[in-house]
């Protein structure tokens, strides 16, 4: 799939980052500024220079974008419910998709989108996993699912599948532009996905949303 690069937004409208981590890099092939997320990981911006991107096996990506505001991100979840193990902890784990989905949206609405406008695009829930059932295909239709069942626009979808996925995405315009991976490209995606699903049981971990460029009050 083929993808030209955005053109360079003037910076005058864009607004600090308030954490830019050690996942950020400049992409050379897209020419802009690069956010990557990990499971559990969620990003926001509303910056035409800056793509978000994530690779994805047996996990799923929702990519959410209000395109009024300008202003879209993306998340990263392996498994559809939080149990009610995790409740009690101290923070709740981003890498289960209902409290994924629910964290992405409200950063979105606090940066300034409106819910009646979002629209999602889903993305990965491979079978890359050999296991007694299908990790992915669960996280797919809980995605699905939940687009439904909160009235939320569905604007495209790529699940499912027997491959892992290389994911870019520009939040400022919706744009998604997904690549599938041979398996020696993928080998390390799904070693982390079989190491989480084989430790479970250890302490939750706390998701947390990068905000980059939130956007400006003033905008249209």
């Amino acid at each position: 799939m083929n993808a030209a690069p955005l053109p360079r937004h003037d910076s005058t409208h864009a607004v600090s980052p308030r954490r830019l981590g050690s996942g950020r890099y400049f992409n050379q092939e897209f020419k802009v500024d690069t956010v990557k997320i990990a499971l559990g990981q969620q990003a926001v911006s509303n910056r035409p220079d800056l793509m978000i991107a994530t690779t994805l096996g047996s996990c799923v990506a929702a990519c959410i974008h209000d395109p009024v505001r300008g202003v879209g991100g993306m998340n990263h979840f392996m498994l559809p419910d939080l149990p009610a193990s995790e409740l009690e902890g101290a923070g709740v784990a981003a890498r289960y998709g209902s409290v994924a989905m629910e964290r992405l949206i409200n950063a979105l609405l606090a940066a300034g989108a409106e819910r009646r406008r979002l629209q999602v695009k889903l993305f990965g829930g491979g079978r890359v996993i050999e296991s007694s059932y299908d990790i992915g295909g669960l996280n797919g239709r809980f995605a699905l699912d939940y687009v439904r069942t909160e009235g939320l626009m569905l604007a495209g979808q790529d699940l499912g599948g027997g491959s892992a996925r290389r994911l870019h995405y520009f939040p400022h315009s919706g744009r998604a532009l997904r690549r599938l991976l041979r398996p020696e490209a993928a080998a390390d995606t799904v070693t982390r996905e079989r190491r989480f699903i084989t430790h479970l049981s250890q302490t939750p971990e706390e998701g947390e949303v990068e905000l980059f460029a939130p956007a400006d009050p003033g905008g249209s």
